[in-house]
């Protein structure tokens, strides 16, 4: 089920994602790129993995905007579209990665700087194997939830479509507790390379329309209920996956046409909690676990939502106010995509549960908003 995570990404990113306001030209450019760089030791426990510079390539396909609907204007004609990445980690347990990715670039200063986000599925052709692998505690499964970052200077089109690129990328690889072992891997990488724009001479001109940009967007008060639900297993390698449900009862308030507050109350009944719990109880008895206590936790927290049109990027930020279990701490977030669909009333939702940087679970979710 995680690896819907990634899926649905891509088909938000790619899809018809952004309602038309008019009839659009689709002008749109091609990449490639070279990369070269280290993988970072962002855990102790993966030292033994860090023995060559990986190499690779980037592909990618770019739809152009230039302003024919709102959300193009507001953002500054960001361009969206898919990538291909193929990455060989130099190191004999890691192997070779190929992943698939949405994009959305994003462009600053006079549209030179470049940064690009992106959320793909990526597969392993090497992932940890008790008797054959077992020196791979980065990938517990083959099939991997994959993030790149990529800010590049860029020149487009300085001579018939033909341009360049050059910069730092960063990719990270995990399957986000889905399956133990799941330490990850995190990668900087130096890229350059070309760029063609596909019908070059006839792109459109920047659409301008203050008129539009002058809407506030804001409204009422909103009260909302969302269901989550997926699949996760604990950091014991082999205890077991297990599925989790949880419900949140939360307000919102949009305050114009790119911000949402949000506050509510989470309720989490995360079963390899209780397998986890029962575990420990015998294997470590020095922890004082009777093996019967309580695996649900309540949470309340406070959030935002970043809204494109009707997809929105939802972070929160809460604390646990019954934790009968100490698990990880107190604190938790959540980051990820948020659908909205029929007048905003209904949404789907994929989110990452963690505790700061340290991914839980991968949420499956739908609600209703009053």
């Amino acid at each position: 089920m995680k690896h819907l995570l990634s899926l649905f990404t891509i088909l938000l990113l790619s899809f018809p994602l952004f309602a038309q306001e008019e009839k659009e030209l689709k002008p749109v450019s091609l990449e490639a790129d070279f990369f070269y760089g280290s993988v970072l030791e962002h855990n102790p426990d993966i030292e033994h993995l860090i023995s060559g510079h990986p190499t690779g390539f980037i592909f990618s396909f770019n739809r152009k905007t230039y302003g024919f609907n709102e959300w193009e204007r507001r953002y500054n004609y960001p361009d969206w579209g898919v990538t291909v990445a193929f990455q060989n980690l130099h190191n004999e347990y890691l192997g070779n990665v190929l992943g698939a990715y949405g994009h959305i670039n994003w462009y600053f200063l006079n549209r030179n700087l470049m940064v690009r986000v992106g959320q793909g599925i990526a597969y392993s052709d090497l992932n940890y194997d008790p008797e054959n692998n077992y020196n791979n505690n980065a990938y517990g499964t083959n099939l991997l939830s994959t993030t790149f970052l990529k800010g590049n200077y860029v020149r487009e089109n300085i001579w018939k479509g033909l341009g360049f690129h050059a910069g730092f990328t960063v990719i990270h690889y995990s399957n986000a507790n889905f399956k133990a072992p799941n330490n990850s891997t995190n990668s900087f990488l130096l890229n350059a390379g070309v760029s063609y724009q596909l019908d070059y001479k006839e792109f459109p001109e920047y659409i301008h329309k203050e008129d539009s940009l002058s809407k506030t967007h804001a409204e009422r008060f909103k009260y909302n209920l969302a269901f989550r639900t997926g699949l996760n297993e604990s950091d014991v390698v082999g205890l077991g996956q297990e599925p989790f449900y949880e419900l949140s009862f939360f307000v919102d308030k949009r305050l114009n046409y790119k911000s949402t507050l949000t506050a509510g109350v989470d309720v989490f009944f995360s079963t390899f909690l209780k397998e986890l719990i029962k575990y420990r109880s015998i294997a470590y008895p020095e922890d004082g676990l009777s093996g019967d206590e309580d695996y649900k936790r309540v949470g309340i927290f406070v959030g935002h939502e970043w809204r494109f049109n009707r997809v929105a990027f939802v972070s929160q930020l809460g604390y646990y106010v019954y934790w009968p279990y100490a698990f990880e701490n107190r604190i938790y977030n959540r980051l990820g995509l948020k659908r909205y669909f029929f007048d905003d009333n209904i949404f789907a939702s994929v989110t990452v549960h963690a505790h700061w940087a340290k991914a839980e679970a991968v949420e499956f979710g739908v609600g209703y908003r009053l």
